[in-house]
């Protein structure tokens, strides 16, 4: 992969939690990253966050008081995994004109604020959001609608099959996409043609493969998918490049690197997600080749 300097208006991504389920801990994991999901994407200067795993703590300490004044979380479910970074998310706690905005698709069009508010409130959690300096929105709406926020921008949106639903998210901007495919569990029927529109021609695909093979057969109807079901499904979509991402916490360092270099016979743009890895997009003007030979995926360092 190629490094370069992302142009003002490139769409960038960025790994800040990446396992499923809890964290993982120890010497043996430390390339790929322990902290459960959370993923900064920018569109240009513009900043939206997908889900709120203890990796939201890390990328908020490192945004600090550079943090927007108004900073948009897309909730894929409410899961604890996905949820636990949002008390110790720094810019909450820095300024009282911030506003923080979670969007969450699997309530059937109810906002996440009474669960959140059953979760960070006594006796199971000391603060209530609501404590916090910063003010909270929460917004509801139906996975599979698109998702329009107050200044126009447009967010596709896919349900997903897992326990008690949740929401992918498609973004896009100038020419270039990326796809959060979190917690969902592979169909009989697979590549789900749905699924395989919502996906098609991505640039960059994150996908559930938190399973082996091996381990699936035991893991039925938990709600998660493996790397292989991944490759099949970019692949039959057209997608360029596919992060294999909510990695089992019991899967190590040496067990990834292994499962990487398999998965990467079969799909060389396919790779196991790390932590503080980022990619740059550069966007594709209008009287470009959009087939030109041109990497679409550009390491930028990190990792």
């Amino acid at each position: 992969m190629i490094r370069r300097v992302a142009s003002s208006d490139a769409l960038r991504v960025r790994f800040w939690g990446i396992r499923g389920s809890t964290c993982a801990s120890g010497p043996q994991f430390v390339e790929f990253g322990s902290h459960t999901p959370c993923i900064e994407v920018r569109c240009g200067e513009r900043l939206f966050i997908l889900d709120a795993g203890t990796g939201l703590s890390a990328f908020g300490s490192e945004l600090g008081a550079s943090a927007p004044d108004k900073i948009d979380i897309l909730l894929s479910h409410l899961h604890l995994d996905h949820i636990s970074g949002l008390p110790f998310f720094k810019p909450a706690l820095l300024a009282k004109e911030r506003v923080i905005r979670t969007y969450c698709g699997n309530l059937d069009g109810e906002s996440a604020m009474e669960p959140l508010n059953r979760i960070f409130a006594p006796p199971l959690f000391p603060v209530r959001l609501g404590q916090l300096p910063a003010r909270f929105e929460h917004h509801g709406f139906k996975a599979g609608e698109p998702l329009i926020l107050d200044d126009g921008a447009r967010i596709e949106t896919h349900l997903l099959n897992h326990p008690g639903g949740a929401t992918g998210f498609r973004i896009s901007h100038r020419g270039r996409s990326v796809c959060y495919i979190s917690d969902v569990e592979h169909s009989d029927a697979w590549p789900d043609p749905g699924l395989k529109h919502f996906v098609r021609d991505a640039d960059l695909m994150i996908f559930d493969g938190m399973f082996s093979d091996a381990e699936y057969s035991y893991c039925r109807g938990w709600g998660h998918s493996t790397w292989q079901k991944g490759v099949e499904l970019a692949q039959s979509a057209g997608v360029k490049a596919l992060a294999i991402f909510h990695l089992y916490p019991g899967h190590d360092d040496g067990f990834l690197k292994a499962a990487e270099a398999e998965m990467q016979v079969v799909m060389p743009t396919a790779f196991m997600a790390r932590e503080r890895q980022s990619f740059i997009f550069e966007p594709v003007e209008d009287n470009l080749d959009m087939n030109c030979s041109e990497p679409a995926l550009a390491q930028a360092g990190g990792g």
